[in-house]
């Protein structure tokens, strides 16, 4: 039986991963799966290794574990109020001067740091949800 108890540690853990999946699969900064893959594809004409081609795979095994559990259990509404949610924050930093404009890089760290917190929260939602209100979600029943 999987254990319930769910904390912020949990959540944080969750978070983690996230953070770790969006940055490898594509950060500013040039280090990641798409920079990677992008300079074998075109740079190199075709120069895919096994590394490359594994790493792809599990990438996307990952993605599909985040974004099916994501949008099972937010669904469209859900997502649309988080990234709403924390859009407006990131224009209420820029309003008050915390983020400037003029500086893209940074925008682009916070809208993946955006992601993976909504990635986060889409698979630690049925957790949240039974903490707050005592409903559970249930997929399966076995017999």
């Amino acid at each position: 039986m999987a254990n319930n108890h769910f904390t912020w540690l949990s959540f944080f853990i969750r978070l983690i991963f996230a953070l770790i999946l969006v940055y490898a699969t594509y950060n500013p900064s040039g280090y990641s799966l798409y920079h990677w893959a992008k300079e074998a594809l075109f740079v190199e004409k075709l120069a895919i290794t096994p590394a490359l081609a594994l790493s792809s795979v599990v990438v996307i095994i990952a993605w599909t574990i985040y974004l099916r559990a994501t949008f099972r259990s937010l669904g469209f509404f859900g997502l649309l109020l988080a990234f709403t949610f924390f859009g407006i924050i990131v224009w209420w930093l820029t309003d008050i001067g915390w983020l400037g404009v003029e500086n893209v890089s940074i925008f682009s760290y916070i809208g993946l740091f955006i992601l993976s917190a909504v990635l986060a929260t889409g698979m630690s939602w049925s957790h949240i949800r039974r903490r707050i209100s005592g409903q559970s979600d249930i997929d399966d029943v076995d017999e």
